[in-house]
């Protein structure tokens, strides 16, 4: 069976080093980068995840995370951060991050969370594998290229907007709970609150421009895809 590539992306080497021996006694094979700019010479598209701190010197984590998604490099990613409030952990899921663990943690948590993403990626691509498109109005989804055109122009996306714009898509007669919002997009990651659907329903309203408006939200009861606007 293949193994999973993890880039791990500390400054702190206990801590890194603590992390990449449990995580290769878990069957993964790791290679680890001291800084942002040192990850920056890898070529990321072979892994399959990142831990990324993100107080570093130099480049932030979440400087780094908010680059690679203006690449559309899709790679999951996973903060490791010592800052844990509420606005923190939004930020970290406004700049592509996929899921958020806050210092002090344990390396079983850690090591669930990364089998988590990494399962939830696996069952993204396997279910999509054999379809093709969703067309609505202007909106086009290319679900076998992961990729989203929007009168004729490509809309760069998260793998977490990609999978909550096919969603809503999917169902566009329907609205959606936040909490069924959480099962189907965010089912194999735990501690995800119906906030961060919020934060990510504004990113995609943002990127979608003149059209953000067809994604609506009744309140009391949740989201959905109003294909009139398109």
């Amino acid at each position: 069976m293949k193994q999973e590539n993890i880039l791990l992306v500390d400054d702190d080497k206990n801590i890194a080093e603590i992390l990449e021996f449990n995580l290769k006694n878990e069957g993964f094979d790791v290679t680890t980068a001291f800084s942002a700019e040192e990850a920056q010479n890898l070529d990321i598209t072979q892994f399959h995840l990142i831990l990324l701190d993100v107080m570093m010197g130099g480049i932030s984590g979440y400087k780094w995370a908010e680059q690679l998604r203006k690449e559309n490099i899709p790679v999951p990613i996973i903060f490791l951060t010592a800052k844990d409030s509420e606005n923190d952990m939004l930020t970290g899921f406004s700049v592509g991050g996929d899921d958020y663990i806050a210092k002090p943690f344990s390396v079983k948590e850690v090591i669930a969370r990364v089998k988590a993403v990494i399962k939830r990626s696996h069952i993204s691509q396997k279910s999509t594998q054999n379809s093709n498109f969703i067309k609505i109005g202007k909106l086009t989804i290319d679900l076998d290229l992961k990729q989203l055109t929007l009168d004729n122009v490509i809309i760069t996306l998260t793998k977490t907007e990609f999978e909550l714009l096919v969603l809503l898509a999917q169902k566009p007669d329907s609205i959606l709970s936040r909490q069924r919002i959480i099962q189907e997009v965010w089912k194999e990651t735990p501690y995800i609150t119906e906030r961060t659907i919020d934060v990510h329903i504004t990113r995609l309203r943002k990127k979608l421009g003149k059209y953000g408006d067809a994604l609506t939200n009744r309140s009391g009861y949740g989201y959905r895809l109003n294909v009139d606007v398109l």
